[in-house]
């Protein structure tokens, strides 16, 4: 038999393998398959993109004020949403009050979870005395009301947009260093870390390229769900006069303003609530999905699930 009558039959079988899909195309297939994470991931773009290009999509300048027209209804003349009670028109403002929260959100989230990273990892890793004093500060933390340590702090140097973003920071770490604690306490014992200081692998070194990398999953989940909480704690100081002031806006500087003219026109505080519900649920929703792909006990759970659908499908017994 000639060469090419063997390539040739060769060919079939040699197609038929294909290459084995990747982690992110697998991680991608996992999320997808969670509708309301999807749905969240589709909403919270749709409002990243909108404060992104709020300047171009804004009809109007947020803060310009029209006493000829307050407080329209939706749909009159080009105000979509209407105006507020100083004639500011409320889609333009929800533009630009989505900056202001979304900044404050993530960037709460990212340092919060810095700082309760590097304190979690160290504490859970060396242990001992170290452990010891920062357990005790995370206790001693966790046992003042935040809010009320926030609206003292804001209240004594100033209720500025850094000093907020600061002090919101400052409060919000101890969930994650107990988190990254509890992962380092188990993970430390592996035997990949005693291999590591076997060939002279420094402390930090197994801190960072070997421990940290396996405790990411929980932390990145954590992340996502944070950023729900510091967009409600932004709103709950806005609310009360102790966020973002004047002329820079956020969706609790609007609630804040619309309790004055709730009897006169109550939809003003539907609108920035609203925003405020629809944005929560959508990092939470991403946070889960983020969970079902990452946490290796949820695979399990969900291969589990899909076992006792097929034995109900194809058994005979119904077993």
């Amino acid at each position: 038999m000639s060469e090419a009558k063997i390539a040739l039959q060769e060919k079939p079988v040699i197609e038929k393998f294909k290459r084995p899909p990747g982690v992110w195309s697998v991680g991608w297939k996992r999320f997808s398959a969670n509708r309301f994470a999807l749905v969240g991931l589709i909403v919270l773009i749709v409002f990243v993109l909108s404060a992104i290009f709020a300047k171009w999509i804004a009809p109007y300048d947020p803060s310009r004020i029209d006493m000829m027209f307050p407080n329209l209804p939706a749909g009159t003349g080009n105000h979509l949403l209407g105006t507020d009670e100083l004639g500011r028109d409320i889609f333009s403002r929800l533009l630009y009050s989505s900056q202001v929260s979304l900044l404050v959100g993530f960037t709460v989230a990212i340092a919060s979870v810095i700082i309760g990273t590097l304190i979690g990892a160290i504490s859970g890793y060396f242990g001992g005395f170290i452990d010891t004093c920062f357990m005790r500060l995370v206790d001693v933390m966790n046992s003042i009301p935040l809010l009320f340590l926030n609206i003292l702090i804001l209240a004594i140097f100033g209720s500025k947009f850094y000093y907020m973003i600061l002090v919101l920071s400052f409060t919000g770490w101890m969930s994650v260093a107990r988190l990254v604690r509890g992962t380092f306490l188990s993970l430390r014992e592996m035997q990949y870390v005693e291999a590591a200081k076997a060939i002279g692998v420094s402390d930090w070194g197994i801190i960072f390229r070997h421990l940290l990398r396996n405790a990411s999953a929980p932390i990145i989940v954590n992340a996502t769900l944070m950023v729900g909480g510091a967009i409600l704690s932004e709103s709950a100081l806005s609310y009360l006069g102790l966020g973002v002031q004047i002329p820079q806006t956020s969706w609790g500087l609007m609630l804040s303003n619309a309790q004055e003219f709730m009897l006169v026109d109550p939809v003003q505080a539907v609108y920035p609530g609203f925003c405020i519900l629809i944005v929560v649920l959508a990092v939470n929703f991403i946070g889960d999905g983020l969970r079902d792909v990452l946490d290796p006990r949820q695979k399990a759970m969900m291969s589990a699930r899909r076992l006792d659908r097929w034995r109900k499908k194809f058994s005979k017994s119904g077993i």
